[in-house]
């Protein structure tokens, strides 16, 4: 079939592409400078990168010609993709960790399908579940570690369980309220409502301090940067393009490979070790979502 008519799942899948390396420089960053700083700083860079993007391409630096609309439902995004669902998803990190965390984000592409099915009136068809059930397949088996045990504590399944459904209803609430309007722009809204609510809890929580210390790290400003340039800039814009340009369930697994996707990069920069499991986990994966091409 054309590139055109699939302009959309590529966009998938270059979205997973730049989450992989957000992930990567972000992980970097947070552990010198910690998951909060790397939050909100992050959306601090992302917003006047987007600007100075939409400056060059649409001729205003600020996405003022959106409509009441618009900013309502790409806010409402904002607040529960890039607020609530990260913070669900960093505290879960802290509890079962990053692996089991993971395994349950790969329900993401699930839930997507389903809300938007409720929400959207999406219908899916044949080829599409069977892609969604393979990718998500390949995932589970790839992030679950040899020794994973079913009965994990059930406060770290519900706050990945959270991360994975801020992440589902954020792309559902972006369709619906982007339309055709400017990736980019649509991007800065959300994120600016990000960062407003970041604001707010680092005030509440009094870590103003660390954040401002934080800027002073050349290093980890270095990973931040980059990790904001393929993560909340370039990545989420393309998610954004993804789900305005294909369903939103086909869209969220292409987009749910980051784990797969992250194996061999991690094992360079961090040292780990590649397992049989991953490696299948990954073949897998992406043959769900070659489905999608077919």
């Amino acid at each position: 079939m054309p590139f055109q008519s699939h302009i959309g799942e590529i966009a998938g899948l270059l979205t997973a592409v730049c989450w992989t390396l957000s992930a990567l420089f972000f992980e970097k960053a947070g552990r010198r400078i910690g998951s909060l700083s790397v939050n909100i700083l992050r959306l601090f860079l992302a917003i006047p990168f987007l600007g100075l993007t939409t400056l060059f391409t649409r001729g205003m630096f600020f996405p003022a010609d959106a409509t009441t609309y618009q900013w309502f439902w790409l806010g409402l995004s904002g607040i529960v993709g890039f607020f609530l669902g990260d913070l669900c998803l960093f505290k879960s990190y802290t509890i079962i960790g990053s692996r089991t965390a993971q395994l349950v984000m790969s329900l993401a592409p699930m839930l997507t399908a389903l809300i938007g099915w409720l929400f959207l009136h999406e219908t899916l068809s044949v080829k599409s579940i069977v892609g969604i059930v393979v990718s998500v397949s390949g995932i589970m088996i790839a992030v679950a570690g040899r020794h994973f045990k079913l009965y994990i504590p059930l406060k770290g399944f519900l706050f990945a369980l959270g991360g994975a459904l801020g992440q589902a209803v954020g792309l559902v609430l972006s369709k619906k309220g982007i339309g055709d309007y400017d990736a980019m722009a649509a991007t800065q809204i959300r994120a600016l409502f990000g960062f407003g609510c970041f604001a707010l809890l680092v005030t509440y929580l009094k870590r103003w301090k660390g954040i401002f210390g934080a800027v002073k790290d050349a290093k980890s400003m270095k990973s931040l940067t980059v990790g904001t340039v393929f993560g909340p800039f370039v990545g989420v814009a393309l998610s954004l393009f993804a789900v305005q340009h294909a369903n939103t369930g086909v869209a969220a697994t292409l987009m749910a490979l980051v784990p797969i996707f992250i194996i061999a990069p991690s094992a360079v920069m961090f040292h780990e070790k590649i397992t049989v499991r991953q490696v299948v986990g990954a073949v897998i994966s992406i043959v769900g979502a070659s489905i999608f091409f077919l």
